[in-house]
């Protein structure tokens, strides 16, 4: 099989579509790929690192305000359709599939006016503006949350899940946890607020250094890089407790993640995914700066069914934010079926699923 994929713009977009061509590169070895991405993306640099052929247009997103610039893309995008009929009609892909972003539009739209079959992937529980346009005109539209196929052509949806969500399922190795100076075994609360660290739950956690000391639960906090030093100097302050780790970042995250017990973090739909395979209770504190808000949208996704505690971020405070972690660690019931209503919302073949799709599609072309 012959598959062009297309995502863009943020690492939410660029990793699912990358889980996925490894999990079907490792059962379908046969399977050739091609990624179309924009030169100054993410996905320039991630997607050609991987191995993966890359081929790039230029396009740009619409405002979301009347603008003379948004006449530009419309302009770009017309190019770009034109580029990328001329890039299929050379690749011969047996089915075409976009995993969000601006990029995918002239991608998959070019491909549906060639009668190639397309397939949008929306991960979050809000569509965007591309998928939305895009919805129009594809073959199917594989969702992650049951609340976005509402916002979709009915007959075109299909619930895949997140093809990210495959990739933390491990076995559970606790031995991890002395990398960072922790114990193995001991409960533990994973609090991270993204790669660059979020202001607001380091101001909660800061707040909770000295409450954290006195818990018989132990921290494992991710500051990012930006914020790492403020709170190493607030841990220091408070005599360094054994039972409080902080670090810049993770590398190794889906072995962290397979040996902790709570997390708390942002609703980002690759976070959620990966939450949900493995069982994982989390107290949810979406960013309010994101597209449609859609990250609280994620995140109710979950706490309306019993896997997380959502915390909005302007209800934040050191006071909520200990109660909360209190309410779940220190209650084995409420912990257990916590990890239950998760589990039940988890979708770890995602991967499988999808290129199921994508395969039956392919067949009836």
């Amino acid at each position: 099989m012959k598959i062009i994929i297309s995502g863009g713009g943020t690492g939410g977009h660029i990793y699912p579509a990358l889980a996925l061509i490894r999990t079907i590169k490792k059962e379908h070895p046969d399977t050739e790929f091609l990624y179309i991405g924009t030169q100054k993306g993410l996905e320039s640099t991630i997607v050609p690192r991987e191995n993966i052929p890359f081929k790039s247009i230029h396009i740009t997103g619409f405002k979301r305000s009347l603008s003379l610039e948004n006449f530009k893309t419309i302009t770009r995008f017309l190019k770009g359709v034109r580029e990328c009929k001329k890039v299929i009609k050379s690749f011969k892909p047996d089915v075409v599939i976009g995993t969000g972003g601006y990029v995918c539009g002239p991608v998959v739209y070019a491909a549906a006016k060639q009668k190639v079959p397309t397939i949008i992937h929306e991960q979050n529980s809000v569509p965007g503006l591309t998928n939305k346009f895009l919805s129009k005109y594809v073959n199917k539209v594989a969702i992650c949350f049951e609340e976005a196929g509402e916002l979709f052509p009915k007959q075109k949806v299909v619930l895949t899940g997140n093809p990210r969500a495959s990739e933390v399922l491990g076995e559970n190795n606790p031995e991890i946890l002395k990398k960072y100076h922790l114990q193995p075994n001991k409960s533990t609360v994973l609090i991270v607020g993204g790669s660059r660290g979020a202001r607001p739950i380091n101001e909660a956690v800061i707040r909770n250094l000295a409450h954290f000391s006195q818990k018989s639960y132990q921290v494992l906090y991710v500051t990012g890089d930006v914020h790492y030093n403020e709170v190493e100097k607030e841990v220091t302050l408070v005599g360094r407790p054994d039972n409080i780790s902080v670090v810049p970042f993770i590398h190794d995250m889906p072995e962290v993640l397979r040996a902790v017990d709570l997390v708390v973090s942002r609703a980002g739909a690759t976070t959620l995914a990966e939450l949900t395979a493995l069982g994982l209770p989390s107290i949810l504190i979406p960013s309010p700066y994101v597209t449609n808000n859609h990250q609280e949208k994620n995140a109710r996704s979950l706490t309306n069914n019993g896997a997380a505690t959502l915390v909005l971020e302007n209800e934040l405070s050191g006071p909520k934010l200990l109660q909360s972690i209190d309410d779940i660690l220190l209650d084995s019931d409420n912990r257990i079926k916590m990890k239950n209503a998760a589990k039940k919302l988890g979708i770890p073949d995602a991967s499988n699923r999808l290129f199921k799709v994508m395969n039956e599609l392919a067949n009836k072309n």
